[in-house]
């Protein structure tokens, strides 16, 4: 009875549920990347386009993987940029916690090469996984 599960879900609901709990575990491991002096800073830099990945992913199902890779990217690069602007107002948001951890805080041309490491790393495994439930 259990052979017949396939290793990916195979509904759409299931699937969305699937992108939420890898958005959430990955926020844990890159807070906990932050936490350690072990770990490189690249790393969660990584972590969190991955994240970004799954989180489009999580939003739009139906997307193809390409589109959303693109997509993924532009949000990702988009931040990084926004990091270039030092307003009172974005600043004062940077100075949170939350808005440390979303919007960064200057701008690095190495996180824009570990944004795409990363959000390749996503797609491929995606694919990966998406090809191993369809044989």
């Amino acid at each position: 009875m259990f052979a017949k599960i396939p290793y990916f879900f195979p509904s759409m609901r299931n699937n969305r549920i699937l992108y939420f709990l890898l958005c959430i575990s990955i926020i844990a491991l890159g807070i906990l990347s932050r936490k350690t002096e072990i770990i490189p800073l690249v790393v969660g830099d990584i972590l969190y386009s991955i994240m970004i990945y799954f989180l489009m992913r999580f939003l739009f199902l139906k997307t193809k993987l390409q589109k959303t890779a693109f997509i993924s990217l532009l949000v990702c690069y988009g931040i990084e940029t926004l990091q270039l602007s030092q307003a009172d107002w974005i600043n004062e948001i940077r100075h949170t916690a939350f808005g440390r951890l979303v919007l960064g805080q200057g701008f690095l041309w190495s996180d824009l090469l570990a944004y795409t490491f990363g959000i390749t790393i996503a797609f491929l495994g995606d694919m990966y996984l998406i090809q191993k439930n369809k044989s």
